[in-house]
């Protein structure tokens, strides 16, 4: 065992622990240029040096360009947005204003007939008559508005456009059916604009049947 390790450590070079030997020479001078790296590898942080600071600078400032533009942008399209919203009430309110203001153009003559009406000198049987000619002037104008008034008596009640305030016992009507109108209803086109108020008959002989 003994002479095997006196051979290992006797491997070195002789030279290298002699007394008084030059000392060995390093492999690269320090003033010598490292060749650049190759493709691919990454470069050590801080060696990129100044060329790198230079372009992440110009790209810093170029990301602030481009959020500035975007926040004008941002500021513009909502100036515009809030330009557009108030844009559209007025406009709203202008028809609003425009079909309030033709509806009561066309009110105006009634207005002017029930004027005519309560100054006028004359018995109640002529009263009532000038009435009744501007209850139909005002049909003719709903009429033309395509305003109708709900059909009641002697229609099947229907909650729809009915609203029932009591049922009366009719033998000469179908149960269920509208009796007497109280309050005329009336629809605009397919719309119901209010309800007729009726009473519906109830009719004993054929609920008993």
């Amino acid at each position: 065992m003994m002479p095997e390790q006196e051979a290992e450590w006797n491997v070195s070079d002789p030279q290298e622990n002699a007394p008084g030997a030059p000392a060995a020479e390093p492999l690269i001078d320090a003033a010598t240029e490292l060749p650049p790296p190759p493709p691919g590898e990454e470069v050590p942080a801080g060696a990129a040096g100044p060329a790198a600071s230079v372009a992440a600078a110009n790209e810093l400032s170029q990301l602030k360009g481009e959020r500035d533009q975007l926040l004008d942008r941002l500021a513009r399209l909502q100036a515009e947005f809030d330009n557009a919203r108030k844009r559209a009430e007025r406009e709203r309110l202008e028809f609003r204003d425009y079909a309030t203001g033709n509806v009561v153009e066309q009110f105006l003559p009634v207005l002017d007939n029930f004027s005519l009406a309560l100054s006028a000198s004359g018995s109640a049987e002529q009263l009532r008559s000038g009435v009744a000619l501007i209850v139909k002037q005002m049909e003719e104008i709903l009429r033309q508005m395509q305003v109708a008034p709900v059909p009641t008596v002697g229609e099947a009640f229907d909650p729809r456009v009915h609203e029932a305030l009591g049922t009366v016992e009719r033998e000469d009507l179908p149960d269920q059916h509208v009796a007497e109108e109280i309050r005329r209803g009336y629809k605009l086109r397919e719309r119901l604009l209010r309800p007729a108020m009726v009473r519906v008959a109830h009719n004993p002989k054929q609920t008993s049947e």
